[in-house]
């Protein structure tokens, strides 16, 4: 059986960035859904623009909501 192989810190990093993506693009979703006429960039920034730009920071800002 071979040895499965430990993820790098920055594949680690990738993924977790792109799971954070998915859910912010998931809220966004959802807003936009419920704000005809409002494009999602503009639903992105203001679901965003109170957390750092780090994405984690984000996330972590999105989900205490």
């Amino acid at each position: 059986m071979k040895p499965e192989r430990t993820p790098s810190l920055e594949d680690r990093i990738k993924q977790v960035r792109a799971e954070i993506e998915a859910i912010i693009d998931g809220s966004v979703e959802v807003v936009a859904r419920e704000s005809p006429g409002v494009p999602p960039g503009v639903i992105r920034n203001l679901l965003t623009a109170r957390a750092p730009a780090c994405a984690c920071a984000q996330y972590l800002d999105l989900n205490r909501k």
